[in-house]
């Protein structure tokens, strides 16, 4: 961001500052040479792809036709962020997490933990409030299983065809409209429903 010093006060260089800050804080984008270039994945198509092809766990109500899935990295504080945010809305729809793997070498083998919990949803409350804790998540081995591998792997590439550029990432159907809809970045509870179609 480019600012002109004519044409900005101290005071409006302050605020552009602090307001560029905010949105930054949204969400967590992988480094210059891992964006994707181009997403040959549609948005219309994405749902339907990650339902198909996507490895994660599934959390809230598990018997819902109301799925909506999130693309998260492990280490992202805005994916805890969101985590906390979509508790409140377990009992009304059914979250599949999908980990990728972008933002440290702790990403994969902590997703492969969160993958292979006996209960994801204790796990990944536990790693999320350490996350947001500053503490670093859930300790996790470097030694991960081919296939839970393979499926994060899958995760990251469904990820970079989509285009997208930061996670949380979500994707799923308005409940009213039924449209595929998409976010990237963390929501509030009120916001996360709205978006959603749940009021």
């Amino acid at each position: 961001m480019i600012f002109s010093a004519p044409s900005l006060s101290r005071r409006g260089l302050l605020r552009s500052i602090a307001g560029a800050s905010v949105l930054a804080l949204a969400a967590c984008s992988p480094d210059a040479g891992l964006k994707p270039v181009a997403g040959s994945i549609k948005q219309a198509e994405s749902y339907d792809l990650l339902a198909k092809q996507g490895k994660g766990f599934a959390v809230g109500a598990l018997m819902s036709a109301n799925t909506v899935y999130v693309l998260f990295d492990p280490q992202c504080p805005h994916c805890g962020e969101l985590w906390q945010q979509s508790l409140p809305l377990h009992k009304k729809v059914k979250f599949v997490w999908l980990p990728v793997s972008f933002i440290n070498a702790k990403s994969a083998p902590q997703g492969a933990a969160l993958m292979a919990a006996a209960n994801p949803l204790e796990a990944m409350s536990a790693h999320e409030a350490s996350i947001l804790a500053g503490s670093g998540g859930t300790a996790a081995s470097s030694s991960i299983p081919d296939d839970i591998a393979a499926g994060i792997k899958k995760n990251t590439d469904m990820f970079n065809g989509m285009g997208v550029e930061s996670v949380p990432y979500i994707v799923a159907k308005n409940g009213t409209s039924g449209q595929v809809v998409t976010n990237a970045g963390s929501l509030e509870t009120a916001a996360l429903a709205q978006f959603l179609g749940l009021n």
